[in-house]
Formats: structure tokens, C-alpha cells, sequence
């Protein structure tokens, strides 16, 4: 009798490793050819668009700058934590609060490549809804501000002529596939990971049978998103499997809006750099922008706009797309993924060396401080660390966000092209600080 219930256990967890995998691929293959069309859109953006072209525009504490900063942050592809530099730059770069706040809020909901992917597994009604509720959310956040801090000076920009950015097919495909990749892949793989567990360990219509529709289940989503840290893109598969486990449509739209634009360390930085009363008006816009909007999918709209459309549910959503293209890209998409954990990986294994020879050689080793702005988080000082790690010759790099400060020890070490990474990373590069020998 044991050996037979051993065998049926065995049986049953195969079979439940079997569905797991195969809800995973079914996702990957799913969002993949959206994922990658969006992460190009994402490259043209980054290499056509001059980088100093929002600051312009944003420098008073009126309407026409907040409108501004919404409309400029929808497309981007920045998620909560990596729009915080350039929201805080953008500030101290002579933008209002109210323009900050309103960018700050529009854009990690959005970004081209979140949006491609949301019609693939949403829906379009979906795919639509969603940059124009972060549209008007930013708006009202920024307009709020405005209202709070009671700031109607006029911040004087100076008079730049922007260098014209050069087309260059190279930058673009680069910044896409290779940056764009690294930047999001450790999020992504956890969004689909969680996705698929949910679809095999959440019972079907488990949130209508326990009754959390409508308004409870909003709030209960808005409680579990508000501290979490997800991005755009990798909410949207979790979005997908929790609509199919019986989630209202509104409930998902509060999912959608307070995942990616909220998590304890935008929270915290924001109070920290823009203040109490700004902190108070970008939650309290989120909280009840995302509540209403709720609101209103589930009581105004139809509801045949929102059903269920991922293959996870047998049917294929997406015809116009022949199988070896959704399959190609996933397999594209696989492998990007698999370069971005193997250089990050072998990127510490080579500074872990070059530390381990450091020691052996402690005269041959300089030592560089510089003054970087811009890192406002800990995912920031990730990036610094990775990206100057990956440089010829360093051997240790500590960034510290909250002093402005990154310490570089290496051998034969330029100045000179650690300070135009630092700039190529998207944080400002304000001098060396000093030099140890």
C-alpha cells in the first residue's frame, strides 16, 4: 500500500512539474514577439530622442508641463526603480515637482514594450486603457502637486542648442537586445516564474468563489502591490493567469498601476528627495486614480472587452502571427536572457579574480573616487557597480548611493572612459574626487 501511494505521489508531482514548465513556455512563446518589438521601439526612442529634450519642456509648475512629462514618460520603457534617477535628475535638472511627479507616475505603468505585450495577453481594450489611465493619473499627481507645494516659479532654462542624435543602427540594437535585456531580465524571469505558479497551484475562479471581486479585490491587490517591486512588462504575464483565475478586470487594472509604480524604495526616495507633501500627492493619485479607474472597467464597460485571452486557456488569441514567429522569438528571447546571466555572471567571477590577484599584487593596484549623482536607489548602485565592473582592468567597484560616491580600484585605470560609462549608464559624472595610489 505505501509503495502505491509513493508511486501516485510521484505520479502527481511529475505531472505537476509537467504543467508548470508547460505554463512557462506557453507564456514565454506568448509575449515574446511583443516583448522584443517593444525593446527595439525602446532603442529607437533612446537613440533618436536628444537626452536633455524633456527638461525643456518641463520647467514650469503649470498644466502645459505636466501634461508634458506625461506624455513624455508613457513610452519609455523605465520601471519604478529606473525611473527614479531620471525623474530626480530631471528635477534637480530645473523641472517642477509637479513635472517630476507626473513623469514619475506615468512612466514605469507604461513603456512601448509593456504595452505590445499587454495586447498580446490582455487584450486591446487593455493595451489601451493602460497608457491613457497613466496619462491622466500622472496629470492629476503633477496637478496635485502643484496645488500642495503652491510653487508657481518659473524655472529659467538655459539656452542649449541639442546636438542632433545620429541614426545609428548599431547604438539602437545594442541598446535593445544587450542593455534594455540586462536591465529587466532578473524581473521578468521572476514575473513568468510567478505566473506559471500560479497557474498550477491557484484554483480556477478562486477569486470570485472567495469573493474577492470588485471592490475587496482591489483593495486586496492594492495592498499586496503598493511594497512589491514589478515592472511593467513582467506584471503583465501575472496579470494574465490572475484574470483567468476569476480576478475582476478592475481589480487587474489596480495590478497593473500600483505594481510597477510603487515599492518601498520608490517610496522612500521620493519622500527623501521631493518631499512629505510630494510624497503624499504621488501615493494618494495612485491610490485613488487605480481605485476609480477600477471602478469603472467593472461597472461602465463590458465586460467581453476584458475576457480572458492567453493560451494558457486553450485558445489562441493571436492567429495573425504564424507559430514559427511566436516560436522563433521565444527561442531569441531564451537566449538573450541566457547572455545576460552568463556575462553577469562570469563579470563576477572575473572581478572576484581580479580582487584574488589584487592581493597577490597590491602595489600595481590604483585607486579612483569620483562624484556620480543620480543614484538614488540600490538597484542604481547595482547598475554603476555592474557597468564599471565589465571595464578593462578594474578590479573592484563600490558606489554609494547615498553619498553620491564611487570608489574604482584597478590597474592603469582611465578617468576619461570610466567617466563616459558613468554617462552612458545614465547617471551625471561630476569630477574625480581624488586619486590613490
Amino acid at each position: 500500500m505505501s509503495k502505491l501511494i509513493r508511486f501516485a505521489s510521484t505520479i502527481w508531482f511529475m505531472d505537476y512539474i509537467y504543467n508548470y514548465f508547460d505554463a512557462l513556455f506557453a507564456l514565454t512563446v506568448d509575449m515574446a514577439p511583443y516583448l522584443l518589438l517593444g525593446f527595439l521601439f525602446a532603442g529607437i526612442l533612446k537613440v533618436i530622442v536628444p537626452p536633455n529634450l524633456m527638461t525643456r519642456y518641463l520647467g514650469k509648475s503649470n498644466t502645459s508641463s505636466v501634461v508634458n512629462a506625461s506624455l513624455f514618460g508613457i513610452p519609455l520603457p523605465l520601471c519604478s526603480c529606473g525611473v527614479l534617477p531620471a525623474g530626480i535628475a530631471l528635477h534637480k535638472n530645473g523641472a517642477s515637482k509637479g513635472s517630476s511627479v507626473s513623469f514619475l507616475i506615468s512612466t514605469p505603468q507604461t513603456g512601448v514594450d509593456s504595452i505590445l505585450v499587454t495586447w498580446s495577453m490582455l487584450g486591446l481594450p487593455f493595451a489601451i486603457l493602460r497608457p491613457i489611465v497613466a496619462f491622466f493619473t500622472g496629470i492629476a499627481g503633477g496637478l496635485i502637486t502643484n496645488k500642495i507645494e503652491k510653487s508657481n516659479t518659473i524655472v529659467s532654462q538655459p539656452s542649449v542648442i541639442e546636438p542632433k542624435q545620429k541614426f545609428s543602427l548599431k547604438k539602437i540594437l545594442h541598446y535593445a537586445f544587450v542593455e534594455m535585456v540586462s536591465d529587466i531580465a532578473k524581473w521578468l524571469v521572476i514575473g513568468l516564474l510567478i505566473a506559471a505558479l500560479i497557474t498550477v497551484i491557484v484554483p480556477d475562479n478562486f477569486f470570485s468563489e472567495f469573493n474577492l471581486t470588485g471592490i475587496s479585490g482591489m483593495l486586496l491587490i492594492l495592498i499586496v502591490s503598493i511594497p512589491l517591486y514589478i515592472c511593467a512588462t513582467s506584471s503583465v504575464p501575472i496579470a494574465a493567469v490572475l484574470l483567468l483565475k476569476g480576478l475582476s478586470p478592475g481589480a487587474l487594472l489596480v495590478f497593473l498601476m500600483a505594481g510597477p509604480a510603487t515599492n518601498a524604495a520608490t517610496i522612500t526616495v521620493i519622500g527623501k528627495n521631493l518631499g512629505k507633501k510630494t510624497l503624499i500627492a504621488y501615493m494618494s493619485s495612485l491610490i485613488v486614480g487605480s481605485l476609480l479607474f477600477g471602478l469603472l472597467i467593472d461597472n461602465f464597460l463590458p465586460a467581453s472587452w476584458f475576457a480572458p485571452l492567453s493560451i494558457l486557456n486553450g485558445s489562441h488569441q493571436h492567429e495573425l502571427l504564424p507559430n514559427w514567429l511566436s516560436f522563433s522569438s521565444a527561442a531569441a528571447l531564451i537566449l538573450m536572457l541566457l547572455y545576460s546571466f552568463i556575462t553577469s555572471i562570469s563579470q563576477h567571477l572575473r572581478i572576484k579574480k581580479n580582487m584574488k590577484n589584487a592581493f597577490v599584487n597590491p602595489m600595481i593596484v590604483e585607486e579612483l573616487e569620483f562624484s556620480v549623482a543620480g543614484m538614488t536607489c540600490v538597484k542604481c548602485k547595482a547598475k554603476v557597480e555592474n557597468g564599471i565592473g565589465q571595464m578593462k582592468d578594474v578590479v573592484s567597484v563600490i558606489a554609494d548611493n547615498e553619498n553620491d560616491t564611487l570608489q574604482v580600484s584597478g590597474v592603469n585605470l582611465s578617468p576619461e572612459l570610466i567617466s563616459k560609462k558613468i554617462v552612458s549608464l545614465g547617471y551625471d559624472y561630476n569630477g574625480i574626487i581624488h586619486k590613490k595610489e
